[in-house]
């Protein structure tokens, strides 16, 4: 018996097959961390001053206008040009092992543009949240954990979509990414997803309370984590190209351009 031509081809694609838009993204993030490692001291200074994210630019009780380099233009990149920033190769190296695994499949579901504003969505809403949390803090919050912690909410969208039970297995978000994303609330009723959430919040909450062990010098913003997993829980409608036909319970793809 033949084989469909798409079925066939779908099997011979290979087991680890990375969007391009997430080999660029690391690869900006590594290139970025080896000039900060080849710099001197002061001109890395700079570099955090210019494009981490620090709550004591908009607090001008703290900080006068015009002591941070960039002015009002600074004042809106650093929502998203922190996450490109790390405090060492162990930190990008995790925040890029994650964004493989969870990135991987939301990239190959949104597409190059709407990943990309998906991911500094989620990175300005984790800065944001950090902001409130830390008003009128000097210290400059860098990485991209925020941004992967949008895509890992955005991954528990359609994860598990086709498979009311069951457990997770390896490749089962690879299967869903071209099935339709049930609602919310049903998402929000499913064991695994509760289980899921519930790990992943104790964790940064044991981390940020607790010491880094080494992997960044200094405290975790697990607040930023929060702002991101919660921004891409719930925006993720908005950026999702995959459609429920009006008046009946099939669905379709919006055309990409």
């Amino acid at each position: 018996m033949l084989e469909p031509p798409r079925l066939a081809a779908h099997r011979r694609e290979p087991i680890l097959n990375v969007p391009p838009v997430i080999t660029v993204l690391a690869a900006v993030m590594l290139l970025i961390q080896l000039i900060r490692d080849w710099v001197d001291l002061e001109t890395g200074v700079e570099i955090l001053a210019l494009f981490a994210f620090i709550p004591a630019r908009f607090d001008p009780s703290v900080l006068a206008e015009g002591v941070l380099p960039g002015g009002m233009a600074a004042d809106v990149w650093t929502f998203v040009t922190y996450a490109f920033l790390h405090g060492g190769w162990a930190h990008v190296g995790l925040n890029l092992l994650w964004m493989l695994a969870f990135g991987t499949p939301v990239a190959r579901r949104f597409g190059v543009l709407r990943f990309l504003l998906f991911f500094a969505f989620t990175a300005a809403a984790g800065a944001g949240l950090h902001l409130v949390t830390h008003e009128g803090e000097l210290v400059p919050m860098i990485g991209a954990s925020a941004a992967v912690s949008g895509c890992m909410a955005g991954a528990l969208r359609f994860m598990f979509a086709q498979e009311s039970r069951g457990v997770w297995r390896p490749g089962l978000m690879e299967s869903a990414v071209h099935v339709p994303a049930p609602p919310l609330m049903e998402v929000l009723r499913d064991r695994r997803v509760i289980g899921f959430v519930a790990v992943w919040f104790v964790i940064n909450l044991a981390f940020g309370l607790g010491e880094p062990a080494g992997i960044v010098d200094g405290s975790i913003a697990w607040q930023a984590h929060m702002g991101g997993f919660l921004a891409g829980l719930l925006a993720f409608p908005l950026f999702d190209p995959i459609r429920r036909r009006p008046g009946g319970d099939s669905f379709s793809r919006a055309t990409r351009h």
